[in-house]
């Protein structure tokens, strides 16, 4: 479908199975995390999903070609990355499948009933408040924890989850003790995991998938490094997984 865009929007080719994302140069725009979440996540034709905070959508729409699941209901707390995720379902004519919401994800039950997803997945923001700040505000909201602490992050997912669902989280690696033991206490148990590099020896990020109810023990698969010479995270993760 064909939307109009906006000043300072841009569509991007995802070299994906034709898939296109709008971005704003102003907004916080998509990263690496996001295209490393898309291909971890796995879902089965019937699951009903939440995507937390979902940015600009790109996830979701990533998730359009992965499988035929049965449908996202996408919360965004920031009513400005809301429209734009809405303009890229539109986009990629996925209407059917992904329901974009504009609003905080802890008001859910405004919307839908606890305990009737499949799977929950969200990259959050897990700067820590104060760190860092940006002057924009739209960047500042989708980076630092204020805006979503880990506690609600964890406790709106364990709330979202049938029992036996699945929350996929990616987070900032120096945060991995604290992500853990609070998945744990909402009943979240890890099951896999790995971290992300970026080629220079340095840990990036922590790749999570916990069940809801599930039983202890953790698989710890083999570090991702995410950057090649030349620093083209996005070309070479499309490549690595989806094929393009």
């Amino acid at each position: 479908m064909q939307v109009k865009l906006e000043k300072d929007e841009r569509i991007e080719d995802l070299q994906c199975k034709g898939l296109k994302i709008i971005q704003n140069k102003n907004y916080y725009t998509f990263t690496s995390d996001s295209v490393i979440l898309a291909n971890f996540i796995k879902l089965n034709s019937k699951d009903n999903c939440v995507e937390i905070g979902t940015g600009c959508g790109v996830i979701s729409v990533l998730l359009s070609v992965k499988t035929d699941f049965n449908k996202v209901v996408a919360f965004e707390i920031q009513p400005e990355m809301a429209r734009l995720a809405e303009k890229n379902v539109l986009l990629n004519d996925l209407e059917e499948k992904i329901q974009v919401i504009s609003d905080d994800v802890r008001n859910f039950r405004q919307h839908c009933k606890p305990e009737s997803f499949d799977v929950v997945f969200s990259n959050p923001p897990y700067m820590r408040t104060g760190k860092s700040r940006n002057a924009n505000e739209i960047r500042d909201v989708a980076r630092h924890d204020n805006s979503l602490p880990l506690d609600d992050l964890c406790k709106t997912a364990f709330s979202l989850l049938k029992f036996g669902g699945k929350f996929y989280v990616v987070y900032t690696a120096e945060r991995t003790a604290e992500l853990i033991d609070t998945l744990m206490s909402f009943s979240l148990e890890p099951k896999k995991m790995f971290f992300t590099s970026n080629g220079k020896g340095k840990v990036i990020l922590v790749v999570i998938e916990a069940v809801k109810g599930g039983k202890h023990g953790v698989e710890v698969l083999p570090e991702l490094e995410t950057n090649d010479s030349n620093g083209e995270y996005l070309k070479l993760l499309q490549t690595k997984y989806f094929g393009r």
